[in-house]
């Protein structure tokens, strides 16, 4: 079965990173791989250099960011509330996406940041389009509320995603490294997907080399039925 990465983390992610792009690339087609994405945390400093490199060893580049959601809002700043952001993993479909994603990590630094850069909501509301929405990783919002035993909240804010992004840009995803509160969670993201009719992908973030990690992503397209 075909699959691409989607969840790739390069040296651009600070202290979670240890990917190269030039040997992200040549890996990825060493691999037999068309596309590969890259999603580095709050920023989009790689994005260049990685859409070079991917170009020259004939991979489709996937642009896109894990960004950081405020609990509240970008306006909010009260230490042991709204410093804690949630992760939310946004891909670039077209190039309208990529210029509402460029829009978003700039705004999230000039007028979100707090600790991290953060969009809001409100935010992605208004530049939703051409973009692709991953729920991301234990540090995801939806995640963080199945975790603490809130899924009714968990099924609020999938739907509530959905809408920004619409049913066929939204995805659970799933990720299994080993930590059993993955299991716990993704448990709850299957239950999810099945009562809001959402899709799902499987990821596993990939911050690591080559030699220390194995990794695999793949969207899966979910019926309603």
């Amino acid at each position: 079965m075909a699959f691409v990465h989607l969840h790739v983390h390069s040296e651009f992610s600070l202290l979670d990173g240890a990917c190269r792009i030039g040997r992200l690339a040549a890996r990825a087609k060493e691999l037999g791989q068309t596309a590969l994405a890259i999603t580095d945390h709050g920023v989009m400093y790689g994005v260049i250099d990685f859409y070079r490199a991917a170009k020259a060893e004939g991979i489709k580049p996937i642009i896109g960011c894990e960004i950081y959601v405020a609990p509240r809002t970008i306006a909010d700043r009260v230490h042991g509330v709204d410093n804690d952001a949630r992760h939310l993993v946004l891909l670039c479909e077209n190039e309208t996406g990529y210029r509402n994603l460029s829009y978003l990590v700039s705004m999230g630094f000039l007028q979100g940041f707090y600790g991290k850069p953060r969009v809001d909501l409100a935010l992605l509301r208004q530049h939703s389009e051409g973009l692709i929405a991953l729920s991301a990783c234990l540090a995801g919002e939806i995640p963080r509320r199945l975790r603490a035993g809130d899924y009714d909240g968990a099924k609020a804010y999938a739907l509530e995603l959905s809408g920004i992004f619409g049913p066929e840009h939204f995805y659970l995803e799933l990720q299994d490294h080993g930590i059993p509160e993955q299991r716990e969670v993704n448990r709850g993201l299957i239950s999810r997907a099945r009562t809001v009719s959402c899709r799902m992908c499987c990821c596993a973030s990939r911050p690591a080399r080559r030699s220390t990690t194995r990794t695999a992503c793949a969207l899966r397209r979910r019926s309603s039925t």
